[in-house]
């Protein structure tokens, strides 16, 4: 339990590196790895029974999207410094039910800047308050309002084309989305670690559910060619409705899709160097032990024993192993379906502001305001 975890960073802290994504595994089980995720059997089903529907009214919305005439993109405007000859574009999508960009927003824009990107904001809020469209201007190098379809990988797909004619030196292409928490450290580390990593396709999380794949809240992609294959990627990607479906066709399909074209692709925090920081901790042991029903008794096998469960049964990194993430590996943000939600309904994960430094480049408080900003205004 918390009482148990050191919240701030260990001296022991473990060194960045990036490792290479695990192999696809031909008996890879996707019921077993949804049960990993879901942690019971009702809730699987539960689980199941929610995504059938929703795929099926998503797909109802996508045939009529098809005959739809009205453009995706809805506004489109430079930046206050639009950088026509950068060579680092970021390409971030935004969402809220308010409307409104947040001050957790605007310093992950500044982040973004201060690591040497010229930012291409794009919102999928019905509309945006005329001083907060003004704020990100001044932060961005490109603005676009676009319809709320497709997620992530459908804003991507509408906008990577257009950014690599404004941006045609671009050697290096980020996607990012505002769905996680912070910097609540400095993330010039992690930024330096992937960009160490030579051409590529590279990440922060790899996630071994559904096969080894790279967790799309952030990538980076680097050299043209894998720019160009990345483009080509999103430019066949076919946007949904459906999240479910979103997941599949993007997140689960663009590892393997660039390591079939020749690229490198790897992750800074590797699922199995997590699994072995865990495991190098009793608190930690014993935090993963309360986590799931699948490994209660965890912290009473020996090493061996309790690799094998972990690699039977593939967890969420940024869900299931966020206090190792956190605490063993600084890394610089949460989750904020994590901290929203609690899916996996996961011990201490209302603690998570013990968890974040003194002096956080996005402290608690305007964490905080971020969050009360994601709830849907009332009827």
């Amino acid at each position: 339990m918390l009482a148990q975890i050191d919240t701030p960073p260990r001296p022991d802290t473990l060194p960045l590196r990036l490792t290479e994504l695990a192999e696809p595994g031909a008996a890879e089980a996707r019921g077993v790895h949804a049960y990993s995720t879901a942690g019971t059997w009702p809730r699987l089903a539960r689980r199941a029974g929610e995504a059938a529907m929703e795929v099926g009214l998503a797909l109802g919305r996508d045939m009529l999207r098809a005959v739809d005439p009205r453009p995706t993109l809805r506004r489109l405007e430079p930046g206050l410094e639009p950088q026509p000859e950068a060579r680092s574009i970021a390409l971030f999508v935004h969402y809220s039910p308010q409307g409104g960009v947040s001050e957790m927003v605007l310093r992950q824009l500044q982040m973004l800047r201060q690591q040497g990107f010229a930012v291409a904001f794009i919102s999928m809020a019905e509309s945006i308050p005329e001083e907060d469209w003004e704020a990100v201007r001044q932060q961005a190098a490109l603005l676009a309002l676009r319809r709320n379809f497709g997620r992530d990988f459908g804003a991507w797909h509408d906008l990577m084309d257009l950014a690599l004619e404004r941006w045609p030196a671009a050697e290096e292409v980020l996607l990012m989305n505002d769905s996680i928490l912070g910097p609540i450290r400095n993330p010039a580390p992690c930024f330096a670690g992937l960009r160490a990593g030579g051409p590529g396709l590279f990440g922060l999380t790899e996630s071994l559910q559904s096969g080894p794949h790279l967790q799309s809240y952030l990538l980076l992609a680097r050299g043209r060619a894998a720019i160009e294959d990345l483009a080509l990627f999103l430019r066949q990607f076919v946007p949904s409705h459906s999240k479910w479906l979103v997941v599949r066709r993007g997140e689960l399909q663009l590892a393997d899709w660039m390591r079939r074209r020749g690229h490198r692709v790897a992750a800074l925090f590797g699922y199995q160097r997590l699994l072995e920081a865990a495991l190098a901790d009793p608190a930690e042991v014993a935090q993963l032990s309360a986590s799931h029903p699948l490994l209660r008794g965890l912290d009473s096998l020996p090493p061996a024993a309790q690799r094998a469960l972990l690699r039977a049964h593939p967890l969420n990194p940024t869900q299931h192993l966020w206090t190792v993430l956190v605490r063993r590996l600084a890394f610089p943000f949460l989750k904020t379906e994590l901290v929203r939600r609690n899916p996996g309904h996961l011990p201490n994960v209302e603690h998570w502001p013990a968890f974040v430094p003194a002096g956080a480049p996005c402290p608690v408080a305007v964490i905080k305001a971020h969050l009360a900003g994601l709830h849907c205004p009332s009827a």
